[in-house]
């Protein structure tokens, strides 16, 4: 326990035998109960897990009949903190990616009760783009902003990062068997914290790189990641600002989507086609696509900023 608040960690673990017992046995003292879930592993992760937990009361061992993937697995981690009446639960990886060291760190301002969700911020790190892969490095910063429109948490940063802290409060009103089982449960979960007006922050953890392998495969995971957060972005929008409160930055987003639907493509499709079959373009035409992709952007400058506004209070 910490200050009194019970703390379990949920453990994904998928062909970890390398690394499943070090996470294990680094473990914070504090920690009540360890969830490992076994996504079907075919390597000798059960065994070993099953092994220590004959000698550790707190490991508590979940296996999956059949894979089901990362996101699953967290699902099936964070309903059994649910049964178990946990205060907090942490999320980390059974890859030793994540340093038990920063633990501490990450659950305290969820037990203070300051915020009801925490999440790893590597990209701040000394160094870190020496330590880090280039490419995990230079993808994460440019799905970080991706994110941020999906989520609603500006301020956050890092959004591949699954070191995290919830609260049991939160996790029990977001609805969480309903989470991405896929990648893009980060961004599910943060959007589904941000429908619900909960208050989430970022903390400083170090990144870790050894000897794992990533499992994901970068030219599927791209594209199918872009939908996901498109798919949520409009999710938001639709429940935070039209079922739960109205805002008019909501008439600024409809506004832009109606005038580059209906509006500037057709237009530009009208503009190129004049250009490759007569040598020029329609002035006329040039003209108004140009005031309305200016009217367009600034539209959606407008709903930008009142919406990082809205949600400047869930930053702390």
């Amino acid at each position: 326990m910490l200050s009194n608040k019970t703390i379990s960690v949920v453990v994904p673990a998928y062909n970890e035998e390398k690394f499943i017992a070090k996470v294990i046995t680094t473990m914070p003292d504090f920690v009540d109960k360890i969830i490992i879930v076994n996504d079907k592993s075919t390597d000798k992760t059960r065994e070993i897990v099953e092994d220590m937990a004959r000698s550790n009361e707190k490991i508590v061992l979940i296996n999956h009949e059949k894979n089901q993937g990362n996101g699953q697995a967290l699902v099936t981690g964070y309903l059994r903190a649910l049964d178990l009446k946990i205060d907090v639960t942490v999320v980390m990886d059974g890859d030793g990616q994540m340093d038990p060291d920063d633990l501490i760190n990450v659950v305290r301002p969820v037990v203070e009760g300051k915020v009801d969700y925490t999440k790893g911020n590597r990209l701040l790190a000394d160094d870190v783009s020496k330590i880090m892969p280039k490419h995990r490095w230079l993808g994460n910063s440019l799905l970080t902003l991706l994110t941020k429109f999906a989520t609603g948490y500006w301020h956050l940063i890092d959004p591949q990062c699954s070191y995290a802290a919830i609260s049991f409060r939160s996790l029990k009103k977001i609805g969480i068997e309903n989470m991405i089982q896929g990648y893009g449960y980060n961004a599910d979960i943060l959007n589904m914290l941000n429908i619900h007006g909960y208050r989430a922050i970022d903390v400083d953890v170090k990144p870790v790189y050894g000897d794992e392998q990533s499992k994901i495969k970068l030219w599927s995971y791209i594209p199918r990641i872009c939908v996901i957060l498109t798919r949520l972005f409009f999710r938001r929008l639709w429940k935070r600002y039209v079922v739960y409160d109205f805002h008019p930055l909501i008439l600024f987003y409809l506004f832009a989507f109606f005038n580059i639907v209906f509006i500037i493509l057709p237009l530009s499709i009208r503009f190129i086609n004049g250009y490759l079959e007569q040598g020029f373009a329609p002035p006329t035409t040039l003209i108004i696509l140009s005031f309305t992709i200016l009217i367009t952007f600034q539209s959606i400058l407008f709903a930008i900023w009142m919406d990082m506004d809205y949600n400047r209070k869930m930053d702390r």
